[in-house]
This record gives C-alpha cells, structure tokens and sequence, in this order.
C-alpha cells in the first residue's frame, strides 16, 4: 500500500485560532484523515515527526531570531508550504509594533528586558521564505482550508475568492450600512471569505480577509472623510488584523504622513494614532 501524503501543522506568533478552526472541522478532518497522515500537530496530539512533509500549514508571524531560522527549516523540509490566517499572511494584529518603538515595548512588558530575544517587527511568512499558497482570515474559514488541502493532494491550484465583501451582501440581500447608516465599513475592499458576516447584523466590516485584488484604498478612505470621520480613526481602522498587508499599510501610512504635514506635527498624529 502506497504511503498517504505527510501533513504537518505549525505555529508561529499567533493566537491558535486558526488552528483550532481546522479542529471544528470535525467529522471533515476525519475524512481528511483517511487521505493523508498528520505527522506533526502539536495543537491536537503529542505526534511530532520530522520532514520530510507534503503540505505544511503554518499559522503566525515571524517576531523572533529563533521564529526566522525555524520557519527556513521547516521550508527546506515542505513541498507545498501553505500560510493561514491573518498573521501567517501580513504579520497579524502584532504587528501594531512594527509602527511603535520595540525597545520601549519590552521595557514595559519585561522587568529584564536585557533576556529577550525578539525583532523589531512582526512580519509575514512570506517575507522569509517562499510560501505557495495563502489562506486569509481572522480566523479562516474552514471550508476554504478544506478546499486548499484537498486541492493541494490532488494537484490541482488551491483557489479562494477575491472579489470583495460587497458583493457578499449583494448575493445575500444585506442591505448596506454605509448607504443605509452611514457606518464605516471595509467592505468594499476587503477580501471575500467570512460571508459578509459583520455587515449582516449592522456592524462595519473589519478587514478579517485582507485587501481584495486591486482595492481602492484612496476612493474609500476620501468617502470616510466626506462622511465626518477623523484621520485618526480612519488610521485606527486600517490597522487592525490586516494592518501590515501592503495595500492597507500603504493607505494607513499616506494618510499619518498627510496629517502630520498638515499639522506640522509629525510626532503628534503618531501619539494619536497609537492611543
């Protein structure tokens, strides 16, 4: 009988959530299970081998000297190298810090600072080595990792949805709360993947999925300012769990830099957008 396929799970600075996502797959993962061996999933069993592996899912960013020699190794030893989650894809809601000054960050958290090895910044996995493919989400959504590994075993290109959110609410009749209501919303350009969720019980989408292909950043953030909303709090909004994706930090950082020169106080918009 010919060897299943080696699937191996690691993590990296993160919450676990999207691990525990491919957990809730539940009677799914068993079925998963008859197709290919789960050699290394520490977040589920005590099982740890060593590669080679088939498809290798990793999930958090890369904070640590230690993180950046691991992650190359564990590239050496995969296949296919799949990144989930918002931290494995642009760095996650830790990379807040990449914005802030490192050294006074472990000043407060540590009281011997001087012992931790860590980097200045929080970064994507695929800043460091090579990634295949790249499952968004605050969590995932499992079905999407289900439709990615499947595909994956059976040689075919994983593919997700890239349209944006408002097409979500269209297909499912929610009507939009920025036209309705006048709540800011990322929707429209947001990557697909929660199923409009937030828009559906009257809240503002938050970027879980990161950017769409080809969002216009500038188009919706000029509408939050016609709307009354302040830069600060438009800042605010693009740095949340996507923060470092290009896209949103390009629009986030143009608008702190138009702000500071408009006040001729580079340092004060910074204060106020960390606050």
């Amino acid at each position: 009988m010919a060897a299943k396929p080696r699937l191996a799970v690691f993590k990296f600075a993160s919450c676990d959530g999207c691990q525990l996502t491919m957990l809730d797959c539940e009677d799914e993962l068993l079925a998963l299970g008859e197709l290919l061996d789960i050699v290394h999933f520490l977040e589920a069993s005590d099982r740890a081998e060593p590669g080679p592996y088939d498809v290798t899912l990793v999930e958090g960013s890369i904070t640590t000297p230690d993180d950046a020699e691991r992650i190359r190794h564990i590239r050496q030893q995969s296949r296919y190298l799949v990144t989930i989650g918002a931290c494995a894809t642009s760095g996650g809601i830790q990379a807040l810090r990449n914005w802030a000054d490192h050294e006074d960050f472990l000043k407060a958290v540590y009281a011997s600072p001087q012992y931790i090895q860590s980097l200045a910044t929080s970064t994507a996995i695929a800043e460091h080595v090579p990634v295949d493919f790249e499952l968004r989400g605050c969590p995932i959504d499992k079905r999407q990792l289900l439709d990615v590994v499947q595909s994956l075993l059976h040689g075919r290109k994983p593919h997700t949805p890239s349209h944006s959110v408002c097409l979500d609410c269209k297909r499912r009749g929610t009507v939009c709360v920025m036209v309705a209501q006048g709540i800011p919303c990322l929707g429209p350009v947001t990557q697909s993947g929660c199923g409009a969720l937030c828009p559906a019980y009257d809240r503002g989408c938050y970027g879980c999925f990161g950017p769409s292909v080809q969002p216009n950043l500038v188009s919706l953030t000029t509408q939050f300012h016609a709307t009354g909303m302040a830069t600060p709090d438009i800042v605010r909004g693009l740095r949340l769990f996507n923060a470092y994706a290009p896209e949103f930090r390009h629009e986030s950082e143009r608008l702190a830099g138009d702000r500071a020169r408009e006040c001729d106080a580079p340092t004060a918009i910074a204060e106020e957008v960390q606050s």
